[in-house]
C-alpha cells in the first residue's frame, strides 16, 4: 500500500446487512473477510422488482441465504460476474440452481499468458474453473433489464477477462477487483499482466463515470483523480524496482525486502507476484533483462 494513494477504509457493513447505496443498488457483504478481501466480497443488487445480482461471492450459504432473503418478493431475473476468481464467482451456480436466473458476464477463467516451462500457478487455488456462462458479455456489450442499463467495459490486467459494468443511469461503474477505494490491486502472472493492468486503468482514467462500487470495501469517490494516483503509484513501483536492479539486487525477494517497509507478513507473497508482474512488463519493454523467460525465482538486470 502507498501514502500517495488516497484510500479510504472507512466500511463497517457488516455479513448479511443489506444497504442501499443508491437509488437503484443496493449492497451485501458475504462473511470472508482476509488479507486480501478486505471485509469481504461486495455483492450488488440492481433494480428492484426484476433484480441483477453481480458477483454473488463464494459458494457460502449464509450469504446466498442473505441474497435471497433480501429479494424476498423480488424476481432475480441475471446474475452477473465481473470475473472468475473464488471469491467472486462460484457462489453463482448455487443461487442459479436455486432460482433459475441465467449468468452473465465474463467468459470462463482464462491466464493472460501460458506457463513456462517448470513454472507454477500460484494461483491455481483462486481461479474458479468451474465457472460457465449462460451469456458471455464482450466489450460493449449491454445487458438491459430490471429497468437498468448495464454496459460491460473490458478491464484485463487483475485477470484476463475481468469486466467492469457501468451503470447509465447513474453515472456509476462497478469495478471489481480493478479499482477499490480500501487498497491496490494485486496483478500476478499469469493470470494477471501489469501492461493490461496499466492500459486498462489508462482507460477508466478517461472516463467519466462520477462513483466507482468495487468488489471489496466502500465506493470510490473521484474515481479519475483516484486512478491516476493508482497510474502514479504502479510507475513510481517501476522506478523503484528499476533503482533496486541497478543498485545489485537481481531476485525477486531481494527487492521485495527493499521497497516494501512494514509488510504485512501474510501479505508477502502477493507483493512478490507483483513485483514479478512489473518485471515481466519491463522485460517485454526491453528495460530489464533476464536469462530465458521470466520466472519467480529468474535472475533479473538493468538492461
Amino acid at each position: 500500500m502507498s501514502d500517495d494513494i488516497p484510500f479510504d477504509r472507512s466500511f463497517d457493513q457488516g455479513p448479511g446487512e443489506v444497504v442501499q447505496v443508491s437509488p437503484l443498488v443496493r449492497r451485501l457483504v458475504c462473511g470472508n473477510g482476509g488479507p486480501f478481501t478486505f471485509t469481504g466480497t461486495c455483492t450488488y443488487l440492481i433494480g428492484r422488482g426484476d433484480v441483477v445480482v453481480l458477483d454473488p461471492g463464494p459458494v457460502d450459504a449464509a450469504h446466498i441465504a442473505a441474497i435471497r432473503a433480501a429479494t424476498l418478493g423480488e424476481n432475480i431475473a441475471a446474475i452477473l460476474l465481473s470475473h472468475t476468481h473464488m471469491d467472486h464467482s462460484p457462489g453463482a451456480a448455487l443461487l442459479k440452481a436455486l432460482t433459475g436466473a441465467p449468468l452473465y458476464g465474463c467468459g470462463p477463467h482464462v491466464a493472460a499468458r501460458e506457463l513456462g516451462l517448470g513454472e507454477l500457478n500460484l494461483l491455481d487455488a483462486s481461479a474458479d474453473r468451474a465457472y460457465a456462462p449462460d451469456y458471455e458479455m464482450r466489450d460493449g456489450d449491454v445487458l438491459e433489464m430490471a429497468g437498468v442499463r448495464l454496459k460491460a467495459v473490458h478491464t484485463p490486467g487483475h485477470t484476463a477477462n475481468h469486466l467492469c459494468f457501468t451503470l447509465e443511469q447513474e453515472g456509476a461503474l462497478f469495478s471489481g477487483d480493478h479499482v477499490m477505494a480500501w487498497s491496490t490491486t494485486i496483478v500476478a502472472p499469469p493470470d494477471g499482466a501489469m501492461g493490461d493492468y496499466m492500459a486498462s486503468l489508462d482507460r477508466l482514467r478517461r472516463r467519466d463515470e462520477r462513483i466507482y462500487w468495487p468488489g471489496h470495501g466502500g465506493p470510490v469517490n473521484e474515481p479519475q483523480r483516484f486512478v491516476r494516483a493508482l497510474l502514479h503509484h504502479r510507475r513510481a513501483r517501476e522506478a523503484s524496482i528499476l533503482r533496486r536492479l541497478r543498485e545489485g539486487d537481481r531476485r525477486i525477494e531481494e527487492i521485495v525486502a527493499k521497497i516494501y517497509e512494514n509488510l504485512d507478513p501474510r501479505l508477502r507473497g502477493a507483493a512478490a507476484l507483483s513485483v514479478f508482474a512489473h518485471l515481466e512488463e519491463l522485460v517485454r519493454q526491453g528495460l530489464v533483462a533476464v536469462h530465458g523467460a521470466p520466472r519467480l525465482d529468474g535472475i533479473y538486470t538493468a538492461a
